[in-house]
């Protein structure tokens, strides 16, 4: 199977890395990279044929990963607008729909149908990511496969039923791992608070979350049991959420990964216009 990515950057590197590691051939992944030394890179890590530009051999690549910016896209799909035919196309660009991927790359024929689009999130580039997946309906059981064997190499797999759903996945796993850096920082301020040096607190809270999170995945309970099973009444721990609940954190959570995903819907109406 012959796959060629669009964009070199640090998620098709992700990915090429977790392919190449799970046993993808490396001479059968095809990278178009403007950038000289990413194409260098890239061929110097992984073994994969980096180009400038497209060529007859990525033109007929089985897959087509689409990973540059989108704002980029329809200037880079302009080479393959009309030319595919039963190629698998694969979009990691946040919040473009496939009714405009399709649309450009049909070019000025019928829209192309065979497409994914996923979003995956930023520990794919440590292989701990999770991507909320959506094949359109032309995409069928093999494609599917194919599309769930290529970033399952970078994580979990989430499929959606309905691609607008892809902008509530933004607003939780992809913006997600924000929140998350966020409740890190203010841990670790915390610690330096009570007085520990910065190595020591950054230590605690690092691997606080990253304990309760192995905790999380390695249980049947869902979180709320976990927490009520560390949360003694009348105890320290039940003080601490008391305070929480009341700054009103819960709530305001919730409120962010809506905002975040309305915001992932406004940007993919900016991002679908035609550029002339």
């Amino acid at each position: 199977m012959d796959i060629a990515f669009i964009g070199g950057g640090n998620m098709a590197t992700a990915l090429i890395g977790g392919m190449v590691e799970r046993g993808f051939a490396a001479d059968a992944i095809h990278v178009i990279e403007p950038d000289a030394a990413a194409r260098e890179r890239l061929q110097a890590r992984f073994g994969v044929r980096a180009l400038a530009v497209p060529d007859d051999g990525t033109r007929r690549a089985d897959v087509l990963a689409l990973a540059v910016k989108p704002q980029q896209m329809q200037t880079a799909l302009t080479p393959f607008a009309g030319a595919l035919r039963r190629t698998l196309v694969i979009s990691i660009a946040a919040g473009l729909r496939l009714a405009d991927i399709g649309r450009w790359l049909g070019g000025a024929g019928a829209p192309y149908t065979r497409l994914v689009r996923c979003m995956p999130n930023t520990p794919a580039l440590i292989g701990a990511g999770v991507t909320g997946m959506y094949a359109a309906p032309a995409v069928d059981a093999v494609g599917r496969e194919t599309a769930e064997r290529i970033l399952a190499a970078v994580g979990g797999i989430v499929w959606v039923d309905d691609e607008a759903r892809l902008d509530a996945v933004t607003g939780i796993s992809g913006s997600g791992p924000a929140y998350v850096f966020h409740f890190i920082e203010a841990l670790e301020a915390a610690g330096r608070a009570q007085g520990f040096d910065a190595a020591d607190a950054r230590r605690l809270a690092v691997d606080t979350v990253l304990g309760a999170a192995r905790l999380a995945s390695a249980s049947d309970d869902p979180p709320a049991v976990l927490r009520e099973k560390v949360t003694s009444k009348g105890g320290t721990t039940a003080a601490a959420l008391a305070r929480l609940a009341a700054a009103g954190w819960y709530d305001a959570l919730v409120d962010a990964v809506a905002v975040a995903s309305a915001r992932s819907r406004e940007l993919g109406e900016q991002f679908g216009q035609d550029r002339t």
